[in-house]
């Protein structure tokens, strides 16, 4: 059968945001995921390798997948949000994944800058099968504000990570209430070098 594959526009509140939409491989979906992606002001797009890899992990385990990029980034329209704008950005995205699929459960997703948009956004996410965070990054302030969630949270690190520390993220993980899972990957850095068909099977794996 023919995967679809979609190009599109997404209504964001700062303007349109580019988006790709992606069906499995080999079968109709079963599961929708939202996929956020790393830093803007630092290179990050939705066609970061990362991101393509979590994506096609979902895709393999019978997701549908929207990723997204960012307010300001490519074809995306407005300017950076500092974090708050991103959360509303992805908020408008996950809202055209659900009109597409409503009868789909889903999944929110994110890498690195993303992971904290993602978790954000989980709070107001009821609903949702879960949020997984990949790379999350401990340092940033107000990590507090992350604390509760009415969804279960499944952490994934790289074991060696120079950006975003694997010990920081490890000890914010045990401070969180609630079902929740970590997961670490033998890799050599922040961008899973030498971990990618790791990080995609266990992604995958969480079915």
């Amino acid at each position: 059968m023919a995967r679809r594959i979609e190009s599109l526009f997404v209504d964001g509140p700062a303007g349109k945001l580019e988006a790709l939409l992606e069906e499995p491989e080999d079968r109709e979906p079963e599961q929708a995921a939202l996929v956020c992606h790393p830093h803007p002001l630092h290179g990050g797009t939705m066609h970061n390798k990362v991101v393509y890899r979590i994506a096609r992990g979902f895709r393999r385990s019978a997701h549908v997948v929207l990723r997204f990029n960012f307010r300001g980034v490519n074809l995306s329209e407005g300017a950076h949000g500092h974090g708050i704008g991103e959360v509303e950005d992805a908020k408008a995205a996950l809202a055209v994944l659900r009109q597409r699929y409503p009868a789909l459960p889903y999944s929110i997703a994110g890498f690195s800058f993303g992971s904290r948009v993602v978790l954000k956004m989980a709070q107001d996410c009821a609903d949702a099968r879960r949020a997984v965070a990949v790379g999350f990054p401990p340092q940033y302030a107000h990590a507090e504000d992350l604390l509760p969630s009415p969804i279960p949270r499944v952490f994934v690190h790289s074991r060696v990570d120079a950006i975003c520390s694997p010990e920081g993220a490890h000890h914010f993980y045990e401070t969180l209430p609630g079902t929740k899972q970590f997961h670490w990957v033998d890799a050599q850095d922040h961008f899973f070098a030498g971990g990618l068909p790791a990080l995609e099977q266990l992604i995958a794996d969480l079915g």
